[in-house]
């Protein structure tokens, strides 16, 4: 199945292919999770439905929901799209518009609200699932469409809602909906998530916890920051999900993922029948280098004292950057002296220059060197979305926000700081006593703890300080990074425009 989706139009209309429509071109069929199957036979047994409900699934193995996520941090302070896989070059300098936005941050979602809404019209028709079984599937349905609604939203601002599949191509051009209703939208199908997903562990299929972390992530950007303590306060009591100890770096590999306390939510992989290929990230960004961390993000990070290498009693040495850092640098960044060393003894190098001088190393399984596209596609390590971590960060900043610092905050961020392999020291509660000194660190914490994980973009623009952090940065052609973004949302593709006249370009551009 090809996951670069090139026509919304046609993810929109795939209920015309599910239906048995014969008569449909091969862009269609590229966003059809069943396309191999007729209408009138289909939607009978538990097992139409189990896979129906994977072709939802499936549909996070895309660029931004798959392989590439890491590469959304390019869009940022934090890496450099080296090989412009995802288009990121020029927006990143404010060279941005309908022409250069790229398409499958919005394609992307909207074949995913396809599929989810093709999933829910249909399976309530199914005689043979137990109306108990088919709650927890819609609940399932219901949150990946909260998913990709809210995605859309962060990027675009007010997008086109639709709540049930268009039946033509025509149906399928209405002007686009206020951001406020979308919000809404998705909140209500996440409460319907809520109180119909189990309450347990994560194992492959969204469960309560999936959709209380997709809605505290909905709060904190709308700044609802007492909603958004009681929904991560919930997870915590709940006592389902824990810091990982076994080690930072290998919550990034698939060995040590499988029934993993931290993983809330991931897109799963799972070799040899549905890896990532051979384009996947142990390729496009360990073989090609393809994602690379800017010295403004290793600088972030603190000495093993927990001291910035600002401050004259970290025991930073600048003559030895990388010695005596805090550990997730080096599981997240390939930094210069630490190199990559293939099994004959060799050193391992990208096909390209490195031209910011690291290379990401968090989810490169180095047991699976040297990484070759010719070789048999290996790469299945699941690329997590949501996780304990995130749960304690966000705690901590909407707890901080909403009464200032207190224990519990301290508490869940050294969680994180003293996890086994990283062992830094507890928060320094003197240092970080005000809610404005604690905001910062949270902050830092968050950037550093979710580095090369894709939310580094969405945290800089709900914060609104994207354009100094931006202009902090000079990409390696020495150009400085602008946030060129107008009112803080991105250009529709001019291809949308196109096709739907009833959608108005986003103000500014």
């Amino acid at each position: 199945m090809n996951f670069r989706h090139k026509f919304i139009f046609s993810a929109l209309l795939a209920t015309l292919v599910l239906g048995g429509t014969s008569s449909c071109d091969d862009s269609y069929l590229d966003k059809n999770p069943l396309n191999a199957i007729s209408g009138e036979t289909f939607w009978k047994t538990q097992a139409d439905v189990d896979m129906a409900l994977v072709g939802v699934y499936r549909r996070l193995q895309s660029v931004v929901f798959g392989h590439r996520r890491s590469i959304l941090d390019s869009y940022s302070d934090n890496s450099y799209d080296r090989h412009n896989q995802i288009g990121f070059q020029n927006p990143s300098i404010g060279i941005i518009n309908a022409s250069n936005v790229p398409t499958s941050l919005y394609n992307e979602p909207y074949a995913g609200i396809a599929a989810a809404n093709y999933f829910l019209e249909n399976v309530g028709s199914v005689a043979a699932v137990p109306q108990a079984t088919k709650d927890v599937y819609i609940a399932e349905a219901r949150f990946l469409r909260a998913l990709f609604y809210f995605e859309l939203v962060q990027y675009f601002g007010d997008v086109i809602l639709y709540k049930t599949a268009p039946k033509t191509a025509e149906e399928a051009k209405v002007a686009k909906t206020p951001k406020a209703e979308v919000i809404a939208f998705i909140v209500e199908d996440l409460d319907n998530a809520i109180s119909k997903l189990p309450a347990t562990a994560y194992a492959g299929h969204a469960v309560k916890a999936s959709a209380q972390m997709l809605k505290a992530r909905v709060r904190l950007y709308q700044q609802d920051w007492t909603d958004a303590v009681a929904l991560t306060s919930a997870i915590m009591a709940d006592n389902k999900f824990s810091i990982y100890q076994g080690g930072y770096s290998n919550l990034f590999l698939q060995t040590t993922q499988q029934g993993n306390p931290e993983i809330i939510f991931s897109t799963k992989y799972l070799a040899p029948n549905n890896p990532q290929g051979n384009e996947g990230m142990l390729v496009e960004i360990g073989w090609y280098g393809g994602n690379q961390p800017y010295k403004n993000l290793v600088d972030d990070y603190e000495t093993i004292s927990g001291k910035p290498i600002t401050d004259p009693t970290s025991g930073y040495d600048p003559a030895n950057p990388y010695v005596n850092r805090d550990p997730r640098l080096k599981m997240t960044v390939l930094v210069p002296g630490d190199p990559y060393i293939n099994p004959d003894g060799s050193t391992f190098v990208t096909t390209d220059p490195v031209l910011t001088g690291f290379t990401q190393k968090k989810y490169m399984d180095a047991s699976k060197l040297p990484w070759d596209r010719s070789k048999t596609p290996v790469t299945d390590m699941n690329v997590i979305h949501m996780r304990y971590a995130e749960v304690l960060l966000a705690y901590a900043e909407a707890k901080n926000e909403l009464s200032g610092p207190d224990a519990t905050i301290y508490d869940a961020l050294d969680k994180i700081r003293t996890r086994a392999s990283v062992g830094l020291p507890k928060v320094d509660q003197t240092s970080y006593a005000t809610k404005d000194a604690l905001r910062e660190f949270i902050r830092h914490e968050r950037r550093i703890e979710l580095a090369m994980e894709g939310h580094r973009y969405f945290d800089l623009k709900r914060w609104n300080i994207a354009a100094a952090k931006f202009a902090a940065v000079k990409n390696p052609a020495g150009v400085s990074l602008v946030f060129g973004e107008k009112n803080n949302v991105l250009p529709y593709p001019q291809g949308e425009i196109d096709k739907n006249t009833l959608l108005i370009q986003n103000p500014g551009y």
